[in-house]
């Protein structure tokens, strides 16, 4: 990688047949910067979704709450004294063992920092797989349960002692190296009532104990893990590996469109400045900027797929896609990105290319291109052997930025063209406030766009000479 890189250094400077990397751009240095900048991405990456998991759980409105205030409201009204009396517990529905299910299933049983561990992968969590953790509440009267375990047929036998200690006894022949058991005490479940439901006076003196017998296990991000997601029970790496090529398949040809389109036409706006090219190109461009994307592609949707009929009105392909051949399918899925794609490049259009004049008619008054000129270099040679290429060393500033559409996409044209993207699953599970999901994409999305900031400075080191990183 470091000969490749040298190379490539060497061949824009016109230095190919050399042995040795030129002075002003030393190799060494070069790899050392970018390994620091790459060792510097878990750290960036931590603190990413550090703030964004501290967010979600101190805003107002999440899951828990939601879940809450389903069973406060669950009971029916059966006269003023019984709603009065569901008020000041918090609902006739809800219970202290109810509550602690709730905070457990919402990963709200535990302090913030902890949770975000698990996630991590750094602390086990206590039930990795959803599904191997039960909570009992003891009957009243006595000093034993029957727990059962979850995915078995099998219960074990809990039996208290009166002093905060417990005995479990599994039936024989099972496995109960890997399962433990905690006993929630009436008082923890009153302090974990008054935490959640300030205000909310409990009813009963104190609750009976609850046994809680689960696995734990080690599944966090460390671990290859995003979890699961809590609406629609699917793993986050499957959810976001299903759209991200959707996503994908937009940023790469909006990419390629914009560059093929833009960059030839900046060059030629920068030469032909102030006459009727340009002026009419710049009517275009500004025209196109002016309208977002997805207002064009609300008309669009209407007139060109509505009214007249000659695109679909969304989807990335169509119904019978899997039934085609190779050819039409190729034909369906270009007949499907047509009017997406529009939305996608109008707005990028007019950065790139005035970028691209801008930068190519200041190296044009340079002084450089001015002596290479009057030296006898013919004009043409002047502008595409120096000229463009300083030009673009801004363009290449921004070249790794545009990975952030892979991730990013646009929300609203994915919602109006019905594009189960990436921007879509953003946008949904942040409605839903599907913890899991989010931080998954959160993850995914940090990870793309800082190698997406490591590639623009390596275009940048690559086109510019003067870049030093010593």
């Amino acid at each position: 990688m470091k000969r490749f890189a040298c190379r490539m250094v060497q061949y824009l400077h016109g230095e190919y047949g050399r042995l040795e990397p030129p002075k002003h751009f030393p190799c060494a240095p070069l790899t050392a910067y970018f390994l620091r900048r790459l060792l510097l991405i878990p750290f960036t990456l931590l603190g990413m979704t550090l703030l964004v998991f501290v967010i979600m759980r101190m805003v107002p409105g999440g899951p828990m709450e939601e879940a809450l205030k389903k069973q406060m409201g669950s009971a029916g009204e059966k006269g003023q004294s019984a709603a009065r009396s569901r008020e000041q517990q918090g609902g006739s529905s809800l219970t202290p063992a109810v509550l602690l299910e709730l905070e457990e299933k919402y990963d709200r049983d535990k302090p913030m920092f902890r949770a975000y561990a698990e996630w991590l992968g750094i602390l086990p969590n206590d039930d990795p797989q959803r599904g191997n953790r039960i909570g009992v509440v003891v009957p009243e009267g006595k000093n034993e349960v029957m727990v059962p375990v979850p995915g078995t047929i099998d219960e074990v036998k809990v039996t208290l002692d009166g002093q905060g200690g417990f005995r479990a006894e599994p039936p024989p022949g099972m496995d109960f190296s890997k399962w433990r058991v905690k006993v929630q005490s009436p008082q923890e479940q009153k302090e974990r009532w008054d935490h959640r439901l300030k205000g909310k006076v409990l009813l009963e003196t104190l609750p009976q104990p609850r046994v809680v017998l689960y696995r734990p296990g080690f599944d966090g991000l460390l671990e290859g893990s995003l979890g699961t997601s809590r609406k629609y029970q699917e793993p986050v790496w499957q959810m976001i590996a299903e759209r991200l090529p959707v996503s994908g398949f937009y940023a790469l040809f909006d990419i390629v469109l914009v560059y093929i389109v833009c960059l030839p036409l900046g060059i030629l706006k920068a030469i032909k400045h102030r006459t009727w090219i340009d002026n009419f190109t710049s009517v275009v461009v500004f025209a196109g900027y002016a309208v977002p994307g997805y207002a064009l592609g609300s008309v669009l949707v209407v007139f060109l797929g509505a009214r007249l009929g000659w695109f679909p009105l969304g989807g990335f392909t169509g119904d019978d896609f899997p039934n085609l051949g190779a050819w039409d399918k190729l034909k369906d899925l270009g007949y499907h990105a047509v009017l997406p794609l529009i939305c996608y490049m109008i707005g990028s259009f007019a950065v790139t290319t005035l970028m691209t004049k801008n930068n190519l008619m200041d190296n044009l008054a340079a002084d450089y291109v001015r002596t290479a000129v009057s030296k006898g270099m013919s004009f043409r040679r002047a502008v595409f052997r120096h000229a463009v290429r300083n030009s673009l060393i801004p363009v290449a500033a921004t070249f790794g930025s545009n990975i952030a559409l892979i991730v990013g996409g646009s929300i609203l044209i994915e919602k109006i063209f019905d594009i189960n993207g990436f921007g879509l699953l953003q946008f949904n599970s942040v409605l839903e406030a599907d913890d899991p999901v989010v931080m998954g994409l959160t993850a995914v999305s940090g990870v793309l766009v800082l190698l997406g900031n490591v590639i623009s400075d390596l275009c940048v080191a690559l086109v510019d000479p003067r870049v030093s990183y010593k």
